[in-house]
């Protein structure tokens, strides 16, 4: 498939919110992989805010992308945290010489192997409301047009927000249901912990078992994890998906 067709093929994925079985978590996903996939970048991360303005994880490609997300939002400063507060695109095209301006998140994402940053705002009608993060293990800015592309799926994602459910949002809406999309990825991160406790696992391992468990019986992801931290689902029942009799 060319990139056309695959560029075109993510913005439908991305606007495709009505389907019954349509989990918001999985939108963050699509995205990032999207981005990785078109744009010539190494990973990408997406994070979101929530009601007190701090910014939160919701996908990554991989956990060092993920890692690098959350070093800023612990200390609350990174190009990803000025992004957030200006709405604007930032590029820091050599990490390494940001040892003064960033110095423990410059030691550490070169430690992690990326050499440039690119951070774009996920926001709708100019109202930030996240950013997604473009990480390159080597220095210099991204091209022109990837910027764009990024920007135009990340202003995608943050519409599919609006038409998600029956009946589509209002724009203040929006931020109602980034709230709720936030706490299920908080859930599901307890989920996680419970199967990789009750397994002896890791948390990767719990995570395919729960989206497993999820596929087969064609039900979100968000309410598989709810069920399984509200008791309704016993952690056995997803070690038998991957187990089947």
């Amino acid at each position: 498939m060319n990139r056309e067709r695959r560029l075109a093929q993510a913005f439908v994925v991305l606007a495709d919110t009505y389907a019954a079985e349509f989990d918001p978590l999985h939108l963050f996903h699509r995205l990032v992989h999207a981005c990785r996939n078109l744009l010539e970048v190494d990973a990408v991360a997406v994070m979101m805010a929530d009601a007190r303005g701090s910014l939160k994880t919701m996908a990554a490609t991989d956990e060092d992308a993920a890692l690098a997300e959350l070093m800023q939002t612990q200390s609350g400063r990174g190009p990803c945290m000025d992004c957030y507060r200006t709405g604007e695109p930032v590029s820091v095209p050599g990490i390494a010489a940001e040892s003064e301006r960033w110095p423990q998140l410059a030691a550490a994402m070169t430690g992690l192997g990326y050499g440039s940053l690119q951070a774009v705002p996920v926001r709708l009608h100019e109202r930030p409301l996240g950013v997604l993060t473009l990480l390159r293990t080597s220095p210099g800015c991204p091209p022109e047009d990837d910027v764009h592309l990024a920007q135009a799926l990340a202003d995608s994602a943050a519409l599919a927000l609006m038409h998600w459910s029956v009946e589509p949002a209002r724009a203040e809406d929006v931020i109602t249901r980034v709230q709720g999309v936030i706490a299920s990825k908080a859930t599901l991160e307890i989920a996680k912990g419970m199967i990789a406790q009750y397994t002896g696992g890791t948390i990767a391992e719990a995570a395919r078992l729960l989206s497993a468990y999820a596929h087969e019986r064609h039900v979100r992801l968000t309410d598989t994890a709810h069920a399984l931290v509200t008791r309704s689902v016993a952690p056995d029942a997803l070690v038998e998906v991957k187990h089947p009799a």
